[in-house]
C-alpha cells in the first residue's frame, strides 16, 4: 500500500471539452451587464427619466404660456417628437459615451482583445443599452400621456419597428463619434452638442423639402407621427417608405462602422489607442 488513492481521469468525456464562445453568449453577457447596471444603480436610471420629465414639462407648459391654442393643437405631434428624441439620445451615446468611458477607466483594451473583435462588441453593447433605453422612454411617454391627458395610437409592433430602425441610423451616428473618440480622447462637448441637432431631424419638413428624407431620424419620424398621431399600422404604409427608412437606416449604420474601424485602426498605428 502506497497510501495514495487512484483517481479516475477527468476531462475524458465531450461535456468537459470547452467550447468557443459564440455570439449569442456575447449577446447574452452584455445584456445581462446592462440588466445588472440598471439594478444596481436605481438612482442614476432613475434620475434620467426625471431629467427627461422635467425637459418635457419646461416645453408643455412653458409652451402653453406663450402659446396657447397652437401648442394644444400641436400637442401629438410634439409627444411623438420627444418620445423619438429620447430612443435617439440613447442610441447615440449608448456607443459614443461608453467608448469614452472605457478610455477614460483604462479599460479599452479589454474590448480589443476579445476573440469577437472591437466592432462588434461595441455594436451589441450598443444595442443593449437601446434596449434599456427604449423600456425608459416607454415610461416618459406613459407620463407625458397622463399628464397632458393626450391620447396616442400605441400599436407596439409598429411603434417598436419604425422608432427601431429610425434610431438605427443614430446609432451609426454613434459609431462614428465612438470612433473619433477612441482617436482624440476627449471630445465631449462636440458630442453633447451633436444631440441638440437631433431636434432638427426630427421636426425636419419632409414634405416640403423631399431631400431631408435621406438624413438621420427624419423619415422615421415622419412615419412614427404617423403611426401614433394617425394610427397608420406598418403595414399600410407604402413600400417605398418602408424600403427608405430600411435603407437610410443600414446606411447611416454602415457608414459609421466604416468611420469607427478607420479610426480605430488609425489609433492603433499612431500607438494612442490606449492613452488617455
Amino acid at each position: 500500500m502506497t497510501g495514495e488513492t487512484e483517481r479516475a481521469p477527468v476531462g475524458t468525456g465531450d461535456d468537459d471539452e470547452p467550447r468557443p464562445a459564440t455570439y449569442y453568449h456575447l449577446a447574452r453577457a452584455v445584456l445581462y451587464r446592462e440588466y445588472l447596471i440598471f439594478v444596481r444603480y436605481p438612482a442614476n436610471a432613475i434620475g434620467g427619466i426625471v431629467i427627461a420629465l422635467f425637459f418635457f414639462g419646461v416645453l408643455f407648459y412653458g409652451g402653453r404660456l406663450l402659446a396657447g391654442q397652437a401648442l394644444t393643437d400641436s400637442l401629438e405631434g410634439i409627444i411623438a417628437g420627444y418620445f423619438l428624441w429620447t430612443l435617439s439620445v440613447g442610441a447615440y451615446s449608448s456607443v459614443s459615451s461608453d467608448i469614452g468611458s472605457e478610455v477614460q477607466w483604462g479599460t479599452l483594451e479589454r474590448h480589443i482583445t476579445t476573440p469577437f473583435g472591437f466592432a462588434p462588441v461595441a455594436l451589441l453593447k450598443g444595442v443593449a443599452k437601446v434596449v434599456r433605453t427604449f423600456l425608459t422612454s416607454a415610461v416618459v411617454l406613459a407620463v407625458m400621456l397622463l399628464l397632458t391627458g393626450t391620447r396616442l395610437s400605441l400599436d407596439p409592433i409598429t411603434v417598436v419597428a419604425v422608432a427601431g430602425l429610425a434610431i438605427t441610423s443614430v446609432l451609426g451616428l454613434g459609431f462614428a463619434a465612438g470612433g473619433v473618440t477612441v482617436l482624440y480622447k476627449r471630445i465631449g462637448n462636440w458630442l453633447n452638442l451633436l444631440q441638440f441637432g437631433f431636434v432638427a431631424l426630427i421636426s425636419a419638413p419632409v414634405l416640403d423639402a423631399p431631400w431631408t428624407r435621406f438624413l438621420p431620424l427624419a423619415h422615421g419620424s415622419a412615419m412614427l407621427q404617423r403611426a401614433m398621431v394617425d394610427g397608420v399600422r406598418l403595414w399600410e404604409f407604402g413600400l417605398a417608405d418602408l424600403g427608405l427608412l430600411v435603407a437610410v437606416a443600414v446606411g447611416y449604420l454602415l457608414g459609421g462602422y466604416v468611420v469607427f474601424q478607420y479610426a480605430t485602426r488609425r489609433a492603433r498605428r499612431l500607438g494612442v489607442l490606449g492613452d488617455y
